[in-house]
């Protein structure tokens, strides 16, 4: 393979000059492999010409993996060498445990994923919105059955008023539309990843997007009636083309999300509050009942709904409880959580 050809093979998987600029000198003859698979013993990752199995070291921890990862591989052995930062990072905090787990690297949009019926949830839908944000990905709500709903405008103008300028796109995930409905964030060389609950149709999703020529069939399953909930189908992260262009990395579905350093995303999330704060009177003000507080007034004239701050503040304070911080005298630091 020509180095012409070997650059537009892997520009093609992702490959880019932020990444690029990170080799250093010495590292010339290395060859970047992207992270398709993380398995407990294994990592499976893709090159110009293909699929490898990547050499780990006996001490590598394949936790610190994360698929959409960039690494740099010797030629020869294919033994792993050095892992490149990553553009973005989509990760939670777990309920248990100091540390985040990571869920996908080096996204460029994240396909939040929902459904016209009773999985729709404002509140959750804000959380994923607060960690793309964070992640340094574009965040894209997805409503899926929208075949199956009465009134489809009435969920699209929920999702619209999160978050300024948010895109929006209702579907039929087995309908051959939905690919081109999502083509602007499917271009060659973009990688989106899908989030959401059990049950929303995110493998039905990748099922369209991937064709009926891939090698990837997601398990589908039904889902209870009451709350539109379902069982997890897909058990594991795994990366996978997109014909025509683009890639495509699945989730699990995740029960509970839990918000902890991502001061950025709420902020993002919520800029019409935000935005205004400068104008408060005092400098500290919580919003709630300073005098001449200019969040209050946006809310009594009617530019800015209540229930909207309300939000904001619970998220902020959540996120305030749940950010660890670090105490204690040098070489002897411990991790605690915030108190409010």
């Amino acid at each position: 393979m020509t180095e012409s050809h070997l650059h537009t093979a892997l520009v093609s998987l992702g490959w880019s000059d932020f990444f690029a600029d990170q080799i250093k000198p010495g590292e010339a003859g290395l060859l970047p492999r992207r992270v398709a698979s993380v398995h407990r013993a294994r990592i499976d990752v893709i090159g110009a010409a293909g699929p490898v199995e990547l050499v780990l070291p006996a001490n590598a921890n394949t936790a610190e993996f994360a698929v959409g990862d960039w690494v740099l591989a010797d030629p020869y052995s294919e033994m792993f060498v050095r892992r490149l930062d990553r553009k973005a990072v989509f990760q939670r905090r777990t309920e248990v445990g100091r540390g985040q787990q990571l869920v996908a690297a080096n996204v460029d949009t994240l396909l939040i994923v929902t459904s016209c019926n009773a999985d729709f949830n404002s509140d959750r839908l804000e959380r994923y919105i607060i960690m793309a944000n964070q992640a340094g990905s574009k965040p894209v709500i997805v409503l899926t059955k929208a075949d199956t709903a009465d009134d489809v405008g009435l969920f699209q103008t929920k999702a619209e008023a999160l978050q300024r300028d948010l895109p929006v796109v209702a579907l039929n995930g087995r309908s051959g539309d939905a690919r081109s409905l999502l083509s602007p964030w499917c271009g060659a060389g973009q990688t989106i990843a899908l989030v959401g609950s059990s049950g929303v149709g995110k493998s039905t999703l990748v099922n369209t997007l991937t064709g009926p020529a891939s090698d990837l069939k997601q398990k589908t399953g039904p889902i209870r009636e009451y709350d539109a909930q379902g069982r997890h189908t897909t058990t594991a992260r795994s990366l996978h083309a997109i014909p025509g262009g683009g890639w495509v990395i699945d989730t699990p579905g995740i029960r509970t999300l839990y918000i902890s350093d991502v001061t950025d995303g709420i902020d993002t999330l919520f800029a019409d509050v935000v935005e205004l704060a400068p104008h408060c009177r005092f400098r500290d003000c919580t919003h709630a009942h300073e005098p001449g507080c200019a969040v209050q007034t946006a809310v009594k004239s009617g530019a800015l709904a209540a229930e909207r701050v309300d939000r904001w503040r619970r998220l902020v304070s959540e996120n305030l409880a749940r950010t660890p911080v670090i105490s204690g005298a040098r070489g002897n630091k411990s991790v605690r959580k915030k108190k409010y």
